[in-house]
């Protein structure tokens, strides 16, 4: 049993009077007089800080690209990125382009999408690149349907290995580093020159490093013939078509494709191409040509 408070100065009568039995939870007398002269306040929110995104009215594309592209929606100079900008875009969704790097990806790596949100202080995850197919789907003002044709899978693994591989290769382990990949992923980064250079090794290392994975020596002359009959064999499928597999409108493995001839045929990416031999493969794909071409007019016109 607690026992029972007498407040100071009270006397032995008063002593013995009973006292209200006080619950567990009263405040002491002390301290509800220290805060009945110090009342607590409920201060109102913080604001975001300034480089929070404050137009959630609007998805936002988060992917390797300029401040000058991310104005304009230019196309990216990634090819994955690059792959899923086309493919939003053929879902006829709007959203506006962020500059960015894998550094600000919850998932650590890029692209990623922030859907709009009605209320700022409530935003949406974000959506990863490996459910961006989904996403567009539930929400794209138009759907767009992949064929059933059951050759998608094999002429998709010539885009995911044999041509991802020469990719890696011109772009990361050829001249090519110092005219392009050096101006868009290391120069950006630090002014530190110490830390340029420590960027500059990690990347090359690590194509170099993809690369080995499926071969005990990088051999540049397999590789590019590797890439050649794949390009060779998405025009073959290709044929006289608009879209791959005769599909009425473009779909992902459109955008697959023309993420890396689109990139191959721009000379004004970085520098230009110092080694072209890649590009070269490409350009003499008339088909593919135009294909990039006619989504390039369709979706990117002030590209």
């Amino acid at each position: 049993m607690p026992s029972e408070e007498i407040e100071p100065g009270d006397n032995a009568q008063n002593a013995t009077t009973p006292q209200p039995r006080r619950s567990f939870f009263t405040v002491p007398p002390p301290i509800k007089r220290l805060f009945d002269k110090f009342p607590l306040l409920t201060y109102p929110a913080n604001e975001l800080p300034l480089r929070a995104p404050r137009n959630r009215h609007q998805h936002a594309l988060y992917i390797f690209t300029t401040t000058a592209g991310a104005t304009k929606g230019a196309p990216s100079y990634n090819p994955s990125c690059l792959k899923w900008q086309t493919y939003l875009k053929f879902s006829q969704l709007e959203f506006r382009v962020v500059s960015s790097n894998n550094h600000a990806s919850p998932s650590g790596a890029l692209p990623f999408l922030l859907p709009s949100s009605p209320d700022i202080s409530k935003p949406l995850e974000p959506v990863s690149s490996d459910k961006l197919q989904k996403w567009a789907l539930n929400n794209g003002g138009a759907a767009v349907e992949e064929p059933s044709d059951l050759r998608y899978e094999a002429y998709l693994s010539l885009l995911d290995h044999r041509i991802r591989r020469a990719w890696l290769y011109s772009l990361y382990l050829t001249s090519n580093f110092t005219s392009i990949a050096e101006s868009l992923y290391v120069l950006p980064t630090s002014s530190n020159s110490l830390v340029r250079l420590a960027i500059a090794y990690e990347l090359r290392a690590a194509a170099e490093a993809e690369l080995l994975k499926h071969s005990t020596i990088v051999n540049a002359e397999s590789l590019y013939e590797d890439a050649k009959e794949a390009f060779g064999a998405l025009e073959t499928v290709l044929g006289d078509d608009e879209w791959f597999f005769g599909a009425e409108k473009p779909g992902l493995f459109d955008a697959s494709v023309f993420a890396y001839t689109h990139l191959l045929l721009d000379d004004g990416l970085g520098k230009g191409w110092a080694e072209s031999r890649l590009q070269n493969i490409v350009m003499q794909r008339g088909k593919l040509v135009a294909h990039r071409g006619r989504i390039l007019a369709a979706y990117y016109p002030s590209a």
